[in-house]
């Protein structure tokens, strides 16, 4: 208890708990609220969301060619915390890398049998599946990762070379000045902690939802909230583990398994599933996306009153912005060592390209097979999303083999990405965090992960896919708001770094890291 910060832990645990008792409570006032408020915030900023991701995108580019990107996070003489490939690795799993495995193969589906009726596009039709490919690639490449990237430089930033405390504040100091470190600064760190909350919930959600598709189709058990809650119960208990076990131990092995596993999982379906068209419909799909980004960025469907947008577009920004403000001090604290110009290759420019080829891949092939006549619209209808998933995977030679393979990285992405953040929740939320004892306790942790994952299974339970998207797009509005501040932040640090940053003064005395990867 005394190395909780209180003004920031209590507030959003509280109300957390609140909405776990009023939903067990009074489960139609509960599912009232809640629907009310997400169809406020899909039906008034779904305009906001877009902008703001496109603005994110531009930055993360301007940056890179500004003095702002030769300066090394930590100073000149800073030796990297992790090396390249360790960073890559932890960066790319601990931020969308569960969701590719949920969405890869689901949303494309979606996108093929429903297109927005604004657009005039039949369903399953040639035009449908170039739609649906190239929103793919809008909602799971260059704008996502702009959003976690900008946070992420503007907090190493300030964390290492402003020589600022481990909170979200010291990303606004450019803005407020050091008054931001007051009452206000653990507002704001409140604040962040309750969308990363909510975000981080419904992430759990679909990864419940996932595994559970896959335990179905192996074992025929139900996908039902009995299997959800014991599934739920089994993965708070291994990340709380791995997010225990510090950077090294934990996150660093699960990210480096990880990545081996994404890419023989990747190469498989390149070989087994259908080349030649995953080929042609990427690379046309990707053409209509380059071409058509600024309109597919900025559709919100208002003209023609087409809900299309903000059930998917503004869903995966309000997703991304939710987890991007806490997630950035986790991406900040493992960037020491490296140019702002290498966060940018490693937090944008990788990630995007891996996205790219991965939603190519997996997107590519459920839309082959639902064009095709594999009904997979009609059993996602009947049997729920996370059959979808399997029965892509039932009809490629050696599934048998290749299911529990794609069980694995599911589990181990969602582990990973939970473990960076529950370290950054438990950070965020102590006192004493600092360079030099980077790790908050082990029982913040806990508390943070048994909280989150019992919300993540009572929204599921009542709402399903609804819930995951409700959870995502609440805890979206303060998290964008934020980073649109944070966004201020870096045009100022990106215009004279040099006038921030205190790198070199008692470089020696303050900070004393080792290369750990």
């Amino acid at each position: 208890m005394k190395k909780l910060k209180h003004g920031v832990f209590w507030p959003p645990f509280l109300l957390l708990l609140v909405a776990v008792v009023l939903s067990f409570t009074n489960r139609e006032v509960f599912i009232t609220t809640t629907t009310k408020a997400n169809n406020w915030v899909i039906a008034n900023l779904g305009w906001l969301f877009s902008l703001s991701g496109l603005l994110m995108v531009i930055a993360c580019v301007g940056v890179y060619f500004s003095p702002l990107g030769n300066v090394k996070i930590g100073g000149a003489k800073a030796k990297p915390l992790l090396s390249f490939k360790h960073w890559f690795g932890i960066t790319l799993t601990t931020t969308i890398a569960s969701g590719l495995t949920f969405w890869g193969i689901l949303e494309p589906v979606y996108h093929v049998s429903a297109p927005p009726e604004s657009l005039g596009i039949t369903p399953n039709s040639p035009e449908a599946a170039i739609f649906a490919m190239s929103s793919m690639y809008l909602h799971w490449t260059i704008t996502p990762y702009a959003i976690y990237c900008v946070p992420a430089i503007v907090f190493a930033f300030a964390y290492y070379n402003m020589r600022q405390p481990f909170s979200l504040n010291s990303t606004l100091i450019p803005v407020f000045g050091n008054k931001i470190n007051g009452k206000w600064g653990q507002v704001v760190d409140a604040v962040c902690l309750l969308t990363l909350s909510l975000g981080m919930a419904g992430s759990i959600g679909q990864s419940l939802l996932n595994l559970a598709g896959g335990v179905n189709y192996l074992t025929d058990l139900p996908s039902n909230p009995y299997l959800w809650a014991i599934i739920a119960v089994v993965l708070t208990f291994i990340f709380i583990v791995s997010a225990s076990t510090g950077l090294e131990k934990g996150i660093r092995i699960l990210s480096d398994i990880n990545m081996k596993v994404f890419y023989a999982i990747a190469l498989f379906l390149f070989v087994a599933g259908p080349t030649t068209y995953l080929l042609n419909l990427g690379t046309e799909s990707f053409g209509y996306y380059l071409t058509h980004f600024f309109e597919k960025s900025l559709f919100t469907g208002a003209a023609a009153k087409d809900p299309w947008p903000q059930w998917w577009t503004t869903f995966y920004w309000a997703s991304w912005f939710a987890w991007a403000a806490i997630t950035a001090l986790f991406l900040g604290r493992i960037a020491y060592g490296y140019t702002v110009k290498a966060m940018i290759i490693v937090n944008f420019v990788l990630p995007a390209l891996f996205g790219a080829i991965w939603m190519t891949l997996f997107g590519g092939t459920s839309i082959y097979m639902e064009m095709n006549g594999a009904g997979l619209a009609d059993l996602m209808a009947k049997n729920g999303p996370e059959a979808v998933l399997y029965a892509v995977f039932g009809a490629l030679p050696l599934a048998k083999i290749i299911i529990p393979f794609y069980l694995l990285i599911a589990f181990i992405s969602f582990v990973t990405a939970a473990d960076s953040n529950i370290t950054a929740m438990g950070g965020i939320s102590s006192t004493g965090i600092s360079p030099k004892s980077p790790e908050p306790r082990i029982m913040v942790k806990v508390v943070w992960g048994i909280t989150i994952s019992f919300v993540a299974w009572v929204m599921i339970s009542f709402a399903k896919i609804d819930g995951i998207k409700m959870l995502n797009n609440l805890g979206g509005v303060p998290a964008l708001f934020l980073e649109l501040v944070v966004l201020i932040s870096l045009i100022k640090i990106a215009k004279s770094p040099e006038k921030y940053d205190k790198s070199e003064v008692n470089e020696d005395k303050d900070i004393e890291l080792s290369k750990v990867g």
